[in-house]
């Protein structure tokens, strides 16, 4: 029995614990300090709860482009990408009927097709994107969040000065005298961003653990790292958007779920594979990074296909088309590829 196996299965399980709570603080106090700034839903989904569940894949991919492992780092972020809309969409819309607002139609959706487009043809260009590369993903992203800020602003104007109490939405009294107090605490501006911090912490912990274990875990079973960071990896940094947005569709919070989604596969190439490529140039290996790549593109087309034939909904129909087609991928990945 290899102990020291053992020993990486377990840590890696410890590193995936870390990552999904401390993406759930980071959120939980990232999104109260942004709703006492009255910024709506979609924005809050599009940009701190996309931020703060797409920090997993960049502390994995950071890591993993410092320790070289190119393999995990483009992986985890176009593995990402594909099981955040196939899977963790299609799920959301098999629970409920998911709208697609205007705005996401006009810009959000497109920057996302856009963004996709880039990362397959600069990674296959150059067979790698280089710091070249990533400083145009960073610029861009930076032009996109300035049209969100911009948008927030005019949300805000729009909104009524003192928002109506009966619009606040009712949540359950805590039962336990710790949750009571958690409860109470989280209106306090100090604690939110107290947890915001201590989140990203468990983060930044739990990617690189999770980096570590994955590597051994790949050599001992003679897996390739591009494998790993398309599954095992990607999978793992997707949990806090699983979490999120399936819970966001079953409370009817669909806003949140869908820009969640958006916002955090924008963030992934622009801002995680962008500054991952600063640190190392992230090979990209053909055929198969270009396959991945050209199925994280095809996602993208596919969300969007739906919403617009959907009349801006996401259905049934389309989370299960979704889901199918991940379960396709993944037959692809584990019998062809493998």
């Amino acid at each position: 029995m290899d102990w020291l196996l053992i020993l990486w299965i377990f840590l890696l399980i410890v590193g995936f614990a870390l990552l999904v709570k401390g993406a759930d603080w980071f959120v939980d106090g990232a999104a109260g300090i942004a709703g006492k700034c009255r910024i709506s839903p979609l924005v809050i989904g599009l940009t701190i709860v996309a931020f703060g569940t797409s920090a997993p894949e960049l502390a994995v991919s950071v890591t993993a482009a410092i320790r070289h492992s190119t393999g995990i780092a483009i992986g985890n972020v176009v593995g990402s990408n594909i099981a955040n809309i196939l899977l963790i969409l299609g799920l959301s819309a098999l629970i409920r009927a998911l709208p697609v607002k205007k705005s996401s139609l006009f810009l959000d959706i497109p920057v996302l097709l856009l963004a996709s487009a880039l990362l397959v043809g600069l990674g296959a260009w150059g067979e790698a994107l280089n710091r070249w590369d990533g400083l145009i993903f960073i610029v861009i992203f930076a032009g996109y969040m300035t049209l969100l800020f911009l948008r927030a602003r005019k949300e805000q104007r729009a909104l009524p000065e003192s928002p109506q109490p009966a619009e606040t939405k009712p949540e359950k009294e805590p039962k336990t005298r710790v949750g009571k107090w958690f409860a109470a605490m989280e209106e306090k501006t100090w604690f939110l961003a107290l947890i915001t911090v201590i989140g990203l912490g468990m983060v930044v912990g739990g990617g690189t653990l999770l980096v570590e274990g994955a590597k051994y875990v790949a050599k001992f079973f003679k897996v390739s790292d591009d494998v790993v960071g398309l599954t095992v990896v990607a999978i793992g940094t997707s949990l806090p958007e699983l979490v999120t947005s399936v819970v966001a569709a079953a409370k009817g919070e669909t806003d949140i779920a869908v820009g969640n989604i958006i916002g955090s596969n924008i963030f992934n190439i622009f801002l995680v594979a962008g500054v991952s490529s600063l640190f190392y140039p992230l090979a990209f290996v053909r055929p198969d990074n270009l396959i991945d790549g050209i199925v994280a593109l095809c996602a993208a087309a596919l969300l969007y296909a739906c919403a617009l034939l959907g009349r801006k909904k996401l259905g049934r129909i389309a989370g299960a088309l979704m889901l199918a087609s991940f379960i396709g991928y993944y037959v692809y990945l584990f019998v062809v590829r493998v």
